[in-house]
């Protein structure tokens, strides 16, 4: 693997500190990024019930609705917590997996969903990596959907929520927006923020074709979080 590989701590940070299973119908952010994936994931699957590979699944918030459409989902995570959280979660399969070397076979699935892993994936090689792997057991025609972090998401994060005015956090947001990597030192764990053409350049670069990038939150993210807080309901 390119440079450090950082699964462990990943791993650690949702198995033990991170309650992944509340994200995305708890807080009001979190709720806007379900409804809003879901919306342009449903304009874009084919029909149920094809086959789902959901990678970096986490505890099957995603899968849940989708097996509710109809769609028969398997689920692969990292996480031990989240592969025995999303049977009962969702109804599909889970299985504990990596999305750089995935067991599934070639061309096993119509639908492949990365709504995880490559903002977890510092370096490029390894998000690469992944990529071809989603693209490898997707059958042909198949839909391939990654997800990504802004590259301003912690930018418009610490403004809107008024940590922009510690300088402590400048040398980190600085250093994020240089280059896109956060080394997990403030309230998350390693990630890579993409810029959107860069975003673009590296699923072509993978052999991705009919490549659509489209926002999902924007800046309503960091404003729900401010309200939230403003309010004390977060």
């Amino acid at each position: 693997m390119a440079g450090h590989d950082r699964l462990p701590q990943i791993v650690a940070y949702y198995q033990d500190r991170f309650d992944e299973g509340g994200r995305l119908d708890g807080a009001a952010d979190g709720v806007l990024e379900l409804i809003r994936t879901r919306e342009l994931l449903r304009a874009r699957l084919p029909a149920p019930p094809a086959a789902v590979l959901d990678v970096g699944g986490g505890p099957g918030t995603h899968a849940r609705w989708l097996a509710e459409d109809g769609y028969r989902v398997h689920l692969v995570d990292p996480v031990a917590r989240h592969v025995r959280q999303a049977p009962v979660t969702a109804g599909c399969t889970a299985e504990l997996g990596d999305a750089r070397r995935l067991t599934a076979a070639d061309d096993s699935y119509d639908v492949v969903l990365l709504l995880g892993p490559l903002y977890h994936l510092p370096e490029r090689a390894d998000r690469l990596r992944a990529l071809r792997e989603a693209l490898r057991v997707v059958r042909p025609g198949g839909l391939v959907a990654a997800a990504a972090i802004s590259r301003y998401a912690p930018l418009l994060d610490n403004a809107a929520t008024g940590a922009l005015a510690d300088p402590a956090v400048h040398g980190t947001l600085n250093s994020s927006l240089a280059d896109g990597r956060y080394d997990g030192d403030r309230g998350f764990t390693a990630a890579y923020f993409h810029l959107p053409d860069d975003l673009a350049r590296e699923l072509s670069e993978a052999g991705l074709a009919e490549i659509a990038v489209r926002g999902v939150e924007g800046p309503s993210w960091p404003a729900l979080v401010a309200a939230e807080q403003r309010s004390g309901t977060r």
